[in-house]
């Protein structure tokens, strides 16, 4: 794909998604969204201020919301799975505690959908090898892995497609970095159509989805760099207070005194700026014009005390919910009961299409 398609693909979907969002306000029942995390670790404030309070608000907007817990895209880029079963859990914790109501938001686990990853069978004889190995994501792990990649990283954007696919979901939030495996699905929904045909006469089995490019700011680790956890710079929502305060203590600023808003040049100050912006509902701008010649110690002190209040009334919800084993195992059930159902559906049609429904 060459630089000049990538940037005219980017503006056709940041106007589609400006369209949808004005959509969202009058008609909501129009879509069905598929988000979703993989279980690799526990979710961080990263994940709280960009697509959870996303997913709280398109589901109370009443959009039908399938929130995925991806555990088999955990083994894509991995040798093994990990304390999986502690992580999934902590996901679906954080869901509900930052306001996902499993009566409005089907929660659900890609391993206990079966018809769902059968779909990847007819998907994948739609899809070149050569398409797979251009994808920017299964392309990055190519050249960086050092070691030979994974048939399943390979088929990873025919696995996301089938993720969005087996729901018939129309919408997807993604960052711009994810653009591309939108297109692959319409790719394949569309394939699908021509080569295999149609379960009913006039109507495709598959929609064409949308990207829904997500408007939440990138909240970096303390020390300026992408969060991670291997970094140390992470700020996890199981935190307690006394955790997140002695984590910002340590975060990374530098000796000019006077507080600004600067991201080019002072990254590792402006990213707290935004932070106290997020938890205080202002503006970067605003915040740093209060610190003014207050220095690092002034602008830590806000975000700490800004930070701990916003995630406190999370945290006491996180903390009856982690009591409750049975009522978190009956939120999985339920919701893998229904996409169950769902994706056994979908499967069926499929088959019709493909003259497979012996």
């Amino acid at each position: 794909m060459t630089q000049a398609h990538e940037q005219s693909s980017l503006e056709r979907t940041i106007t589609r998604s400006n369209q949808i969002n004005a959509e969202l306000e009058k008609d909501p029942q129009a879509y069905r969204v598929l988000t979703g995390d993989r279980p690799t670790g526990n979710l961080h404030i990263g994940h709280y201020f960009g697509s959870l309070a996303n997913r709280v608000r398109l589901q109370e907007l009443g959009v039908d919301t399938c929130i995925l817990i991806a555990d088999y895209q955990v083994i894509t880029d991995r040798d093994g799975v990990g304390p999986i079963k502690d992580r999934v859990y902590s996901l679906l914790v954080d869901y509900l505690a930052a306001g996902i109501d499993p009566a409005k938001s089907m929660i659900f686990i890609h391993s206990a959908i079966p018809a769902l990853n059968q779909l990847m069978l007819p998907f994948l004889s739609l899809v070149s090898d050569a398409e797979l190995r251009r994808n920017p994501t299964v392309k990055s792990e190519l050249e960086d892995a050092g070691i030979p990649m994974s048939g399943l990283m390979l088929t990873y954007p025919v696995h996301q497609a089938a993720d969005i696919l087996f729901c018939k979901a129309n919408l997807v939030p993604v960052g711009k970095d994810q653009i591309p495996h939108i297109e692959m699905c319409r790719v394949i929904a569309r394939r699908f159509d021509e080569r295999y045909g149609r379960a009913e006469p006039g109507k495709p089995v598959f929609p064409q989805a949308d990207a829904l490019l997500t408007s939440g700011a990138l909240i970096l680790g303390t020390d300026g760099t992408k969060m991670s956890k291997s970094k140390g710079n992470v700020i996890e929502l199981g935190m307690s207070a006394d955790e997140t305060t002695q984590t910002l203590k340590k975060a990374v600023t530098d000796s000019d005194r006077h507080i600004t808003y600067d991201p080019i040049n002072r990254p590792e100050v402006a990213n707290l700026v935004a932070l106290a912006a997020l938890c205080l509902d202002s503006t970067p701008e605003a915040i740093a014009e209060q610190i003014g010649d207050g220095g690092a110690g002034k602008l830590k002190a806000l975000v700490t005390e800004a930070l701990n209040e916003r995630l406190r009334g999370h945290r006491e919800a996180r903390l009856e919910l982690v009591k409750d084993q049975g009522y978190l195992e009956s939120v999985l059930r339920e919701g893998n009961q229904r996409a169950c159902a769902i994706a056994e559906k979908t499967l069926d049609e499929v088959r019709a299409a493909m003259s497979m429904a012996y």
